[in-house]
């Protein structure tokens, strides 16, 4: 195959790379060593060291074994950004066990598939959140539910009092300082986290290494419940690596944290990436533009991963002009695009070129990335160190000429497994080409004549708020649950901000014809993810169907993009 792109690869950088034969936690162990006295996660100015770190990752899968964990278990993590997600996260590893990050927006219908298909009987999670999950497992069978939750306050890493520039926001005072009381878990055993590194418990052998499963993130799609990916320690490893090399990391870089470490590219691109070079995470638990802008100020951070909608507001705060961000010396992410206008002041301002890249759960973050030397604006970037990725008819699963559209297949060792539990949708997701397995992406782009990639529109039926995907079918089946609603097809409709937000056309039952937009908008905040909730809800008498009786949501979709 022609590879034009190499004609703009960094001279820097191989075009692959050979990567550790040893598992994640292995990173954080030698890290420990190496720089014992750095910090490594810092929190509203509380700092935990590489050593304290992995101190206290080793007590916690101590108390993980004793407790019954055992090789290759999954153990569930639902929290928001904070300290005690990454001391989780490698816990579960040094425990020789398998990360299920879940998404903290999740309500407890939601939740319940989280315990049920990864078969998972031990959760940690943080106090605010503890309810929703002990909801989701009290309401399953008894031999479904979790059997030990271990619960952690987020005052738990740092001083309640601090004040200054890396204060919290001050609505999320009350959020972060509360001492929320431990729920009852049916069947089970809650322990709080302060408990939990203080029972003195010693670690198992750690003898997991990359070829062991480390992590199950869950994904959606067109039909059905969210999958999970199997990822195992190597796909990670080499995407971890990648972005070291890529990037010229090295320990001194400071990483903003606030893209969502549940999230691939979170876990991937920010955390395992920094620990692996002993960076340093500043930590922020959800997103506000002047926390943001104060930390990247006051701890000089040079690395900074977002979505685009996070700058846009950073740059429209009437403080803006007092930050300082002449250290950063990286600002990029994915997601959705970046205006041009937006990439442009950052450019003309400060001298960054924002490096959009592209990547997916089932390929552990970038398949794709813009290299620094020559960015491309509003584009994937080249297939990314190791990897193979191609555009091709997505019936014939031929291959497209440059600049016609097509299905972007990829493959390299970043691709994750398979799905859990789902060998069907395995098979689906995977072709042969030129004698090589590729995994279809689902999304439509384009190559041009550099090699650079581009999305030109999806065959996936998904929905982008703000960066975040919502896949209707998801959401309709749990709007299904509602007593009033006898038929619904969730669409997206443009948003000014987010890009895109969510509508539900919805059909009534005959005896619920008085049911309001937002007594379903209510139902569905109480029930599922903030980001999955329709902005709008329509009513109409019928849902057009195909003559097998499917419904048309593509004709629900064009009229509605049609009248904006």
């Amino acid at each position: 195959m022609d590879r034009p792109h190499y004609k703009f690869w960094p001279q820097r950088l191989p075009h692959s790379i050979t990567v550790p034969a040893t598992s994640l936690w292995h990173n954080l162990a030698v890290n420990a060593a190496r720089y014992p006295r750095k910090p490594a996660l810092v929190f509203f100015g509380s700092e935990i060291s590489y050593a304290e770190f992995a101190a206290q990752a080793e007590r916690l899968a101590g108390t993980l074994h004793a407790l019954g964990v055992q090789r290759g278990d999954r153990v569930i993590l639902d929290m928001q950004n904070c300290p005690q997600l990454v001391i989780a996260h490698f816990a579960i590893l040094r425990a020789n066990a398998v990360v299920v990050p879940v998404n903290p927006m999740n309500r407890a219908e939601e939740l319940k598939h989280y315990i049920t298909d990864p078969d998972a009987k031990f959760a940690i999670t943080t106090g605010d959140l503890a309810p929703e999950l002990a909801k989701a497992s009290n309401a399953l069978d008894p031999k479904d539910r979790l059997a030990h939750m271990i619960v952690t306050q987020f005052t738990d890493t740092f001083d309640p009092e601090v004040t200054g520039d890396e204060a919290p926001a001050p609505a999320w005072r009350d959020w972060l300082l509360t001492q929320h009381p431990l729920p009852a878990l049916e069947g089970g055993a809650v322990m709080r986290w302060t408990e939990a590194l203080a029972a003195g418990h010693p670690p198992p052998e750690h003898v997991v290494g990359a070829d062991d499963m480390a992590l199950l993130p869950y994904t959606s799609g067109t039909t059905g419940l969210p999958k999970g990916c199997i990822h195992h320690h190597s796909s990670l490893m080499h995407n971890a690596c990648a972005g070291q090399i890529w990037g010229l990391g090295s320990a001194e870089v400071v990483v903003l944290a606030v893209v969502p470490m549940f999230h691939i590219t979170g876990v991937v691109s920010m955390m395992h990436t920094t620990v692996l070079i002993g960076g340093t995470l500043v930590i922020m638990p959800r997103w506000d533009r002047d926390v943001a802008g104060r930390l990247i100020s006051r701890r000089k951070v040079t690395s900074w991963t977002n979505i685009p909608t996070m700058v846009i507001d950073l740059m429209a705060s009437p403080n803006f002009a007092s930050y300082d961000l002449s250290s950063l010396s990286y600002i990029g992410g994915g997601g959705a695009a970046m205006p041009q206008a937006v990439a442009q002041r950052l450019f003309e301002q400060f001298g960054l070129k924002y490096q959009e890249g592209y990547g997916l759960t089932e390929t552990a973050a970038p398949s794709h990335a813009n290299p620094f030397e020559n960015p491309k604006q509003q584009c994937l970037g080249i297939p990314y160190m190791s990897t193979d990725a191609r555009v091709v008819d997505p019936d014939t699963l031929v291959e497209m000429p440059v600049g016609e559209s097509g299905e972007i297949i990829m493959r390299g060792p970043g691709v994750f497994e398979g799905y859990w539990k789902r060998p069907d949708a395995t098979a689906a997701a995977f072709i042969e080409f030129e004698g090589q397995r590729f995994f279809r992406s689902g999304d439509m782009g384009r190559m041009d004549e550099d090699g650079y990639f581009f999305i030109t529109d999806r065959l996936k039926r998904m929905i982008n708020a703000s960066g975040f995907k919502v896949w209707p079918a998801e959401v309709e089946l749990l709007m299904f649950r509602h007593p009033a609603i006898q038929e619904a097809c969730v669409i997206g409709t443009k948003d000014a901000y987010r890009g895109e937000s969510v509508k539900a056309v919805v059909v009534l039952r005959p005896t619920h014809k008085d049911t309001t937009e937002q007594e379903i908008i209510d139902w569905c905040r109480e029930n599922m993810a903030v980001y999955k909730i329709p902005r709008a809800v329509q009513f109409v008498d019928a849902l057009p169907k195909s003559g097998s009786g499917k419904v048309m949501w593509r004709l629900l979709q064009e009229a509605e993009s049609g009248s904006r």
